[in-house]
């Protein structure tokens, strides 16, 4: 039980001293950033998915 409560506070202190957090404008660009990447690369996927969509489908109605 010692070893835990001196892992929890050797973490919370390398949290609190040795680890350095990003600005608020950083985070918030960054953010921005995934975002947009998301959506460009869903809507990507989903023009794949459409154009796999209708080819099937005509290759199916041929048959």
């Amino acid at each position: 039980m010692n070893k835990l409560i001196i892992l929890i506070s050797e973490s919370y202190q390398e949290m609190v001293n040795k680890v350095t957090w990003p600005s608020l404008n950083s985070l918030q660009s960054s953010s921005v950033l995934v975002l947009i990447a998301s959506l460009i690369f869903a809507l990507f996927i989903g023009l794949i998915d459409l154009g796999f969509e209708n080819v099937m489908s005509l290759f199916y109605e041929t048959f």
